[in-house]
């Protein structure tokens, strides 16, 4: 199942892709402030069937997106993780001079404390 989705969503995304290169681009940047038509669609109208078939490629997109993080999505494994096996955490071998001084938390009685 999760291969069928895998390529749907391949070949969704191949011709997505495609759809979205064929459109006619609006020229200027007057189109991005709403200057290209003073209709509500814009001036190639609601639009023609390359924009349903790139609306329907994306809805396929999205379905197949979502349908495969589902399938593969929480699945509990009966195996310890690679990260909790193991004698423990090795730590790095540091030279001394190369080793950070203890810091130490404890009250030394000097206080800055002006009474």
């Amino acid at each position: 199942m999760e291969t069928l989705v895998i390529v749907i969503h391949i070949l969704a995304c191949i011709f997505l892709i495609g759809a979205v290169m064929l459109q006619s681009g609006h020229e200027g940047m007057g189109v991005i402030f709403g200057g290209g038509s003073s209709t509500m669609f814009g001036s190639s109208g609601a639009g023609g069937l390359l924009v349903k078939v790139t609306a329907g490629l994306a809805t396929v997109f999205l379905i197949t997106s979502l349908t495969y993080n589902v399938l593969t999505g929480n699945k509990v494994s009966e195996q310890d993780s690679i990260m909790l096996q193991g004698e423990g955490v090795v730590q790095p071998i540091v030279p001394a001079e190369q080793q950070k001084p203890a810091v130490s938390f404890k009250d030394t009685g000097n206080d800055a404390k002006s009474e």
